[in-house]
């Protein structure tokens, strides 16, 4: 039911995420409005979100504190030290023991509160990206058809992985170190404040200069980051292209120029990686050498002022240790708002999923399978992908219960769309379909398509035992059931020769089993299922001949007292179908038996004699 045509040359998507160096990567669209739709999504955590703030608050005041009271052991030190050159006493050690005592306490109760808000954050952390991979899954399955013919695999993917990783990393670092960050910042500009005026107004003077010197870095870089983004996701697409069609390059004698392009990409993401991350790697060194001079004139003016009676000796100590506490949290808030566009872009394209349009199904009757039938009519139906483009302009059939329909037509004609429609992948633009006499559109989809069996030309089997894969067709089979359904399948002399026989497990791609081994396996899977309607998309293309042969009979097997609908590739495997409904662009040309249909010598005929004519050139 899908061609196999060779994938396009793309360029891989680097989703949301931090780039290397602090540098910023992906930015939302509309950053205000991700936030306020991202703090509503979370807002049943708000409890536990309050409880993070209060002791996030309460660790960084605790910690704050340490070094104004650790100040008043030094200036013990020094005064009973001088005192002691004096004659006139000595160092008060019982005094700075309680000192000691005090600032372990404050610490050890920072520490536990800095251990209590990262727990109970990362466990909102995990309950919201739980819910939203949960709500995405759940969305796939409301999803129209359309949506995922128009999008890859990996970009629908990266939503449930990428983007849902990144929103977690990122809401459980930046909402803790911004308010630690935020409440360190204001609380050492008040207690440096209240040590010395002068001294706090020289070290503030140093954080703009640093944040200057960090945004003309930031502006020069920016552009070798984004250079180092595009071209790192053009060689990925290059390595993957290369590989996967490694035996055609070969074949063709591309190796060189394939390598020369790779080259010519490597070249360009060399030079634009080794700057963006030499500029990066400046940052800290800049940083660094603003500290230092912020440290000298503190020093400098400290030492004054110490001398001039103004300030103790543990206040200097204590002001240079804020002075270099005052420096981290700032780089960190830089680093915080690259974070939160991060987890904005994230966010945003997770909503972006959830929001998309999903199936309007307002139907309410259900199907009863036991007393279903399986008669089938097709009453002018019309359909087009787009309403303004009609592929299926008046298509009429009328199909009895039990009987074999094989539809056949050259690419492009409307065979698989037929199916679509049969099974409510899509509804019909006019017309209606219609089964016992009950149009499909009264009932759910997911209702509906119970009455279906499908074996398809592509197989898929998931990784699992092959016993686990059978039994998918119908939940509650027992053993001895799927062992019966691989037997009607002529599947189970093949599965008791592999290692493990039923509980043998099948890899991610189920490549330990041959394709004729896999085919025979979806035919079991649907045997097992005993639906009324099979929809068969004859799968014997790619193997040989004699597995062809035991395809065909599980197949012919599979068909038996069952509606069949009967996606033909090669006629002389539906000579013994009761209707043959030949397509041509959307329409039915011609209908009628294999014996009938030749005799008129028209289209159908014509098809049926060139496969042979082809086989005998």
């Amino acid at each position: 039911m899908s061609d196999n045509t060779s994938a396009a040359k793309r360029p891989v998507r680097r989703m949301g995420g931090h780039m290397r160096g602090g540098m910023p990567g992906e930015k939302a669209k509309d950053f205000r409005g991700t936030l306020i739709k991202l703090l509503r999504y979370i807002a049943s955590h708000r409890a536990a979100l309050i409880t993070v703030i209060l002791f996030a608050v309460g660790s960084t005041i605790f910690s704050i504190l340490g070094p104004k009271i650790l100040s008043q052991a030094t200036t013990e030190i020094f005064t009973g030290l001088m005192a002691k050159i004096r004659g006139t006493g000595g160092i008060d050690f019982t005094r700075i023991g309680y000192i000691l005592l005090t600032v372990l306490g404050l610490y050890v109760v920072s520490s536990l509160f800095s251990f209590i808000q990262g727990w109970l954050m990362s466990g909102v952390t995990q309950k919201v990206c739980y819910r939203m991979r949960g709500e995405i899954s759940e969305k796939i399955d409301r999803m129209p058809m359309k949506y995922f013919e128009s999008k890859t695999v990996g970009e629908v993917l990266s939503r449930i992985t990428n983007d849902v990783d990144t929103l977690g990393q990122s809401l459980s670092q930046s909402i803790t170190q911004l308010i630690t960050s935020v409440t360190t910042v204001i609380g050492i500009i008040i207690v440096m404040l209240t040590i010395s005026p002068l001294m706090t107004l020289i070290a503030v003077l140093v954080v703009p200069v640093s944040g200057i010197l960090m945004g003309l870095i930031i502006r020069v870089s920016q552009k070798y980051f984004k250079a180092q983004q595009k071209y790192l996701g053009r060689i990925n697409g290059q390595v993957e292209e290369s590989y996967s069609g490694h035996n055609v390059i070969r074949a063709f004698n591309r190796e060189d120029a394939v390598i020369a392009e790779f080259d010519k990409t490597n070249d360009i993401l060399f030079h634009s990686a080794w700057k963006s991350q030499f500029l990066s790697g400046m940052m800290q060194p800049v940083m660094t050498l603003v500290g230092n001079l912020g440290y000298v004139s503190v020093a400098v003016s400290g030492s004054l002022l110490a001398i001039a009676g103004t300030i103790q000796v543990g206040d200097i100590q204590a002001f240079i240790q804020y002075v270099r506490n005052l420096t981290q949290p700032i780089s960190i808030l830089a680093q915080v708002s690259n974070m939160l566009q991060s987890m904005a872009a994230a966010a945003e394209r997770v909503f972006e999923f959830l929001d998309e349009e999903e199936e309007e199904d307002d139907s309410t009757e259900v199907p009863d399978p036991a007393s279903f039938r399986g008669d089938v009519e097709f009453d002018h139906v019309r359909f087009g992908y787009d309403p303004e483009k009609i592929i299926i302009r008046d298509f009429c059939a009328s199909v009895r219960s039990g009987q074999t329909v094989a539809i056949v037509g050259p690419t492009g004609a409307g065979k698989t769309t037929m199916v679509k429609l049969l099974m409510r992948f899509y509804d019909v633009t006019g017309g209606s379909i219609r089964i016992d006499g009950h149009d499909i559109r009264e009932y759910r989809r997911g209702d509906l398509r119970l009455l279906f069996g499908m074996v398809l030309q592509d197989t898929w089997l998931f990784k699992g035992s092959i016993m686990e894969n059978i039994r998918y067709g119908r939940l509650d089979a027992t053993d001895e059931e799927v062992i019966e359904a691989a037997k009607a399948a002529n599947a189970h002399h093949f599965i008791q020769t592999l290692p493990g026989g039923y509980q043998m497990e099948l890899n991610e791609d189920a490549s330990n089993v041959s394709q004729g081994q896999k085919q025979l396996l979806t035919i079991a899977r649907a045997i097992l299922a005993d639906s009324r309607i099979m929809i068969l998309d004859e799968a014997t293309s790619s193997v040989d001949t004699r597995t062809e042969a035991r395809i065909q009979q599980a197949m012919n097997r599979l068909m038996e007292g069952r509606t069949s609908f009967v996606i033909a590739h090669r006629l002389s495997t539906i000579r013994d179908a009761d209707l043959i409904l030949v397509l041509r662009d959307g329409d039915i040309i011609e209908q009628g038996r294999h014996s009938e249909l030749l005799a008129k010598g028209g289209f159908y005929a014509d098809l049926y004699n060139s496969q042979f004519e082809d086989i005998t050139e």
